[in-house]
């Protein structure tokens, strides 16, 4: 395992980075896949058996904040576009599905691993369970009471008992199977894509109410407004009281340490950028969305 404590990145970059992530993953795991493959010929001997990639967990925040969408998500139906614009708010869209996340308060990872690794990946469900299982630890050791949402409260039946309905539109409007939640709100966010041969998990973790701007921004009328703040305060709350108004991620990055196995390396800040290629001479260049 690698831990990248990366840092504040805008929206399009943090998704390209996970992309990116996800993209060398899948391809790396893919080129060992091919060069085990024992030989075909009598008596030829067999091909170098590589080890698949290690997992990345990438820790990072929005700066400046903004948005980002699923990646089934529609932008013209799912934002006010022209506010954006107006206010100066970027948004990108997510590798990931879910819904759309205002990312201001609130700390943020990405969890790459090979679909076969027998720690991080397995099933869709196995994988969200394994990840949310480390997240949760990780926040129980700087002492916030978080737990895994009950197999009741799946599903997306929080939020729904204010109207708009928002399930199908913002993140915070509803929590699933696996996720974390504080005081029986919705305290950490989460999505995952499933390529081939790896997966790419993505998670905010809320220290303020800065999410709710969301609703200054999606594509409802301006009356209806006020009810999506509400709403979004009424579903999900934060770990800012625990945590302290601005705590550094590399406090999380410490607190995740102490959780993952020995052995696991961490980067900070650039020193990690090595992994967004799969030969360290080769250059990351970001592409527009």
């Amino acid at each position: 395992m690698i831990l990248w404590c990366d840092g504040p990145h805008p929206p399009d970059e943090n998704m390209l980075r996970d992309a990116a992530l996800l993209a060398t993953r899948e391809a790396a795991h893919g080129d060992a896949a091919l060069r085990g493959r024992p030989a075909g010929a009598p008596g030829e001997a067999p091909r170098e058996v590589l080890p698949g990639p290690e997992a990345v967990l990438r820790l990072f925040r929005f700066e400046p904040h903004g948005i980002t969408l699923g990646r089934a998500q529609r932008p013209p139906a799912a934002l006010d576009l022209a506010r954006c614009r107006a206010d100066g708010v970027p948004w990108a869209v997510r590798p990931t599905g879910g819904r759309a996340i205002f990312h201001a308060e609130e700390w943020t990872y990405s969890l790459v691993a090979s679909i076969v690794d027998p720690r991080w990946g397995g099933s869709l469900s196995q994988a969200y369970e394994r990840a949310s299982a480390l997240v949760l630890r990780s926040l129980l050791r700087l002492g916030v009471p978080a737990e895994l949402a009950a197999p009741d409260r799946a599903a997306g039946n929080l939020g729904r008992r204010t109207r708009p309905d928002l399930s199908c539109a913002a993140c915070f409007a509803a929590t699933a199977r696996h996720e974390i939640v504080l005081g029986g709100r919705k305290l950490v966010g989460s999505a995952q894509r499933r390529g081939a041969r790896a997966l790419l998990q993505q998670g905010s973790v809320l220290l303020g109410a800065g999410h709710e701007r969301l609703a200054d921004y999606i594509a409802v009328a301006e009356s209806e407004k006020a009810a999506v703040r509400a709403a979004l305060a009424a579903s999900a709350t934060h770990a800012g009281a625990m945590l302290g108004p601005h705590p550094p991620l590399a406090r999380w990055a410490d607190a995740l340490m102490a959780e993952l196995p020995a052995g696991t390396r961490r980067f900070d800040a650039e020193a990690g950028a090595c992994l967004l290629t799969l030969l360290e001479s080769a250059s990351y260049t970001p592409q527009p969305l």
